[in-house]
Order: C-alpha cells, then structure tokens, then sequence
C-alpha cells in the first residue's frame, strides 16, 4: 500500500488546498472567513477522507463522503464566482482541479468494488 501522501489524487488536493487559498485571499474579508474557511475546511476534510480511503479495508464509505464533500466545494466556488468574490479564470482553474479529483475518486472507488477483498 502506497503512502496516501505520493497518490495522485492527494497531490490532486493538495494542488486545490493551494489554490483556494491563494483565491481567498483576494476575496472581501467579510466572505474570506465564512465562505473562504468552509472551502478550505472542506479541502482539509477532502485529503483525510482520501488518507482514510487508503487504509480502510473498506474504501467505499470514506470514497463516498469525499465526492460528497467535493460537491460541496464546487458548489461554494460557484457561489464566489457568482457574486464575484472570485474571478472566472480562478474559479475554472479551481473546479478543474474538482474535476479531476472527482474522477480518481470514483474510479478508485469502482476499482476497489470489484476488487475482492482479502
């Protein structure tokens, strides 16, 4: 088993912590704590599940949650984007990122499934 820390999908997290961090800081400070903070919160949130995913025997919960908690990621973005907290060039560069996150997710999730377990 691989160190969650050298998964692409968690450098992936990485890469998206990164940005959104960059991207609230231009933001209004009155949004920067309430919007900013949950987008960070839920990234954080997003790399233990993906740490979580590696060691359980049983990826599929912890696999489940992490799209979940993306969705609320790109749903928060789209919002900043919406009332210009953030500009469009950061935001397509952020749900890029949410994209391919979610990608590795699933098909992590549907190779585990099919894997038997030993």
């Amino acid at each position: 088993m691989a160190l969650h820390t050298d998964l692409p999908i968690y450098k992936a997290a990485y890469d998206l912590l990164d940005v959104v961090t960059e991207i609230t800081r231009s933001m209004p400070r009155d949004f920067k704590v309430s919007l900013g903070g949950k987008i960070r919160d839920e990234i954080v949130e997003i790399t233990v599940l993906i740490c979580r995913g590696n060691v359980y025997r049983d990826k599929s919960q912890p696999l489940l949650d992490l799209v979940e908690r993306l969705q609320v990621v790109e749903l928060l973005l789209r919002l900043c984007v919406d009332k210009r907290l953030i500009a469009r060039p950061q935001y397509a560069k952020a749900v890029s990122i949410t994209t391919s996150i979610g990608k590795q997710a699933n098909g992590w999730r549907k190779k585990s499934a099919s894997s038997p377990v030993a």
